[in-house]
This record gives C-alpha cells, structure tokens and sequence, in this order.
C-alpha cells in the first residue's frame, strides 16, 4: 500500500530552522498534488504549503518567505524548510498527497485537508520563544 512517513520535527528556539522530510512509497510523487498540513494546539487543519505536478508550489500567508516546499523525485520525498521559526508555528506537521493528477500543468492543487487521500502519521515541531 501506499506510505507517507515524515520526519525532522523536533524543537527549537525562535529564529531557528527545520527540515520536514516526507518520505513516500507506493506512487511517484511527480503525478500527485502534494502539500503540508499543520494541527497546532486547539485547532483545525492548516494548510502550509502545496506542490503542483510541475512543481509550481503555493504558501500560507503566515509562512509566505519563511518556509520552502521541494520535492526529489529520484527519492520520492518531499520537504519543507522551515526558518524564522516563530512561537506560533507550533504544531503538528503533516504530509499528504492528492492523486494522480491527470490534468497537464498547470493545475491548482486543492487547498483543503478533506480534499487530501493520503497522509502520514505526522512529526511535532514546538517553537519556544
């Protein structure tokens, strides 16, 4: 079956950085949308970021120039950096992915977690200031 499985949360101070890894086993990631989520304390699902099949890649305001999606095909993993952490980026990380797309690019990957098939069993990252 299919896997997602992140990794690289951990915590960290602000103004500090992290790496999330998703990696994915089942499908090529090159045909799905692909996106990180975010749960933190109290709240609902949150999208962070999204990964389009061509690779074109949308944020959440709240990270806009602070955190970089990317994606290596030969690994068949996905990423996000993560600087400037700040307090309110605390949360649960989550990986999904939506697919196969079989639309050419460019196609808008869908923004809402319900909209989203796969995930993986998320990785907590805690900001203290």
């Amino acid at each position: 079956g299919s896997q997602l499985m992140e990794s690289g949360g951990g915590s960290v101070q602000a103004g500090g950085s992290l790496r999330l890894s998703c990696e994915i086993s089942g499908f090529r990631i090159k045909s799905y949308c692909l996106a990180w989520f975010r749960v933190g304390p109290g709240q609902e699902h949150e999208g962070v970021a999204t990964m389009d099949t061509d690779g074109s890649t949308t944020y959440a305001h709240s990270v806009e120039g602070r955190f970089t999606v990317s994606r290596d095909s030969a690994k068949n993993t996905l990423y996000l950096q993560m600087n400037s952490l700040k307090p309110e980026d605390t949360a649960m990380y989550y990986c999904a992915a939506d697919g196969p797309i079989f639309h050419k690019p460019p196609y808008d990957c869908p923004r809402g977690a319900y909209e989203y098939n796969y995930w993986g069993q998320g990785t907590q990252v805690t900001v203290s200031s």
